[in-house]
């Protein structure tokens, strides 16, 4: 993303940038449904992000796991 283009910031809880960041990168983002082009590449942005302005690249199974934990028990629905 260019720096020259507008763009927000969004505030995530450490564990669900875990869980985004996890499955974004085992995920063969051809099998994911969409109806435009432009959600494909958003998701390819978003794992761009994560990895680039986070720590979350650098977790380990352990973490990954706890993250999960986490998120699931934090759903509410």
């Amino acid at each position: 993303m260019s720096d020259d283009l507008p763009s927000v910031t969004v505030k995530l809880w450490r564990a669900d940038a875990v869980v985004l960041f996890d499955w974004l990168a085992s995920t063969d983002l051809n099998t994911v449904p969409i109806v435009h082009p432009a959600q494909k590449q958003a998701l390819a942005d978003l794992a761009t992000a994560l990895e680039w302005d986070t720590d979350v690249m650098a977790s380990t199974e352990d973490e990954v796991a706890a993250a999960q934990e986490a998120v699931a028990r934090d759903m509410g629905w």
